[in-house]
């Protein structure tokens, strides 16, 4: 193996004349198709996009919603939100739930044709009167208006995160129900004052998944992988966008010691 692929290896980054499985997040299937280019920089080449800021009021509700719904899983009840929207379900116990929450785990699988162990973590796991294990996420924000179905552009991506998580349960054994559910929670913004508390709205939004693109968005992945050419930007992708508009500003103010391109 070559030095330059032994240094992306150690760096967990996708080395062609590699054997080992190479482990694929459910999260990076996102950045591809969002934008190959902004994937294969970070992914073979080691340029990751800039973080963002981590939303801790989103992780605090998520902490506090699993240990709510743990309530009714060990006591093998229904929820309140499961018995106002009348779904046949309730929070199952699994002795990989753990493991399955766990974000440098999840539930995996490997996908032989590509050799990629795919990854993702969710957030609850029910199960309905036919033993069919049912996805469940949590989302939270704050908006003016009722949050009561998935309808936005920039939600698509929400629906591809629970497909993906059905597909890794299928490919595990498991019986799942095409119908998952968002549990939403939606931050009150109309109170007369805050007091020391943010009050929701919480929803629960079922969605029908369709998991069939998985497999060949997997083989696209592994194509994009094993190409020597960076390919071109996602056609929406603001991060390439700017970079793009950064360098010619910068090309044109000072064209002796920049190219565009470079």
């Amino acid at each position: 193996m070559s030095e330059y692929y032994a240094g992306q290896r150690s760096r967990g980054l996708y080395a062609p004349d590699s054997t080992e499985p190479f482990k694929l997040s459910r999260t990076k299937i996102e950045l591809f198709t969002e934008c190959p280019r902004c994937f294969y920089l970070d992914r073979r080449l080691g340029v990751g996009r800039p973080p963002g800021f981590p939303f801790a009021l989103n992780a605090a509700v998520d902490k506090l919603l699993k240990l709510e719904f743990d309530i009714h899983r060990v006591k093998g009840t229904r929820h309140p939100l499961i018995e106002k929207y009348g779904v046949d379900a309730q929070p199952v116990p699994h002795k990989d739930l753990d493991d399955w929450r766990n974000n440098f785990v999840g539930v995996q699988f490997l996908h032989k044709p590509t050799n990629f162990l795919v990854f993702g973590a969710i957030d609850d796991l029910w199960q309905n009167s036919r033993d069919e294990y049912i996805v469940v996420d949590y989302k939270a924000t704050s908006k003016s208006e009722d949050i009561t179905e998935l309808n936005k552009k920039w939600q698509d991506g929400y629906k591809r995160q629970m497909e993906v998580y059905q597909w890794l349960l299928r490919k595990n054994g498991y019986t799942v129900s095409d119908t998952g559910y968002f549990v939403y929670c939606n931050g009150r913004t109309d109170r007369a004052a805050f007091d020391g508390k943010l009050e929701f709205d919480v929803t629960l939004i079922p969605y029908e998944g369709d998991d069939s693109w998985v497999e060949d968005a997997l083989e696209a992945v592994h194509q994009c992988l094993n190409d020597s050419k960076i390919p071109e930007s996602g056609p929406e992708c603001d991060h390439c966008t700017y970079f793009a508009a950064r360098t010619k500003a910068e090309a044109a103010e000072n064209p002796k010691r920049l190219k565009i391109g470079d």
